[in-house]
């Protein structure tokens, strides 16, 4: 059997601002961004005029990665804790690492600083503007 599994974000209304936040900080590229307002009108259920900037989907390459993200639908619950799941990226350079959590950091909350550790020659732990945690790891030597 052959599996891929991609993170996939839901935001409460600023996924356009993730999808920049995160193409910048990851150096990754968009691949699309999909609105509601984009899809066929239903007159069984209408649109505002807001509903529709939002967007249903967004598609980021990041290396070899597929980050995929959406806005909430209006009337639907959000919620978001960031402690259930965490992103981890492992860059095989320092300078790229610390590049990456200085881009997560800002507006964020270091969880852990960069640092030397038993497995990895830097690692830290950071959580984004967006309550989503990252955890930065420069694979160690095998």
């Amino acid at each position: 059997m052959s599996i891929r599994l991609n993170p996939y974000f839901v935001f409460n209304g600023n996924t356009r601002e993730a999808v920049s936040f995160y193409e910048k900080a990851l150096h990754g590229s968009v691949v699309a961004i999909t609105t509601f307002g984009d899809l066929p009108e239903d007159p069984e259920h209408p649109l505002t005029d807001e509903m529709k900037t939002l967007v249903m989907h967004a598609h980021l390459k990041v290396g070899n990665a597929d980050l995929m993200f959406s806005d909430t639908f209006p009337g639907t619950s959000h919620q978001a804790d960031g402690h259930t799941v965490q992103i981890a990226i492992h860059p095989a350079e320092e300078a790229d690492a610390r590049e990456i959590f200085a881009a997560l950091e800002d507006g964020g909350q270091v969880v852990m600083p960069l640092q030397k550790t038993d497995w990895s020659p830097l690692y830290g732990i950071v959580k984004d503007k967006f309550g989503v945690t990252f955890q930065v790891n420069v694979p160690g030597e095998e």
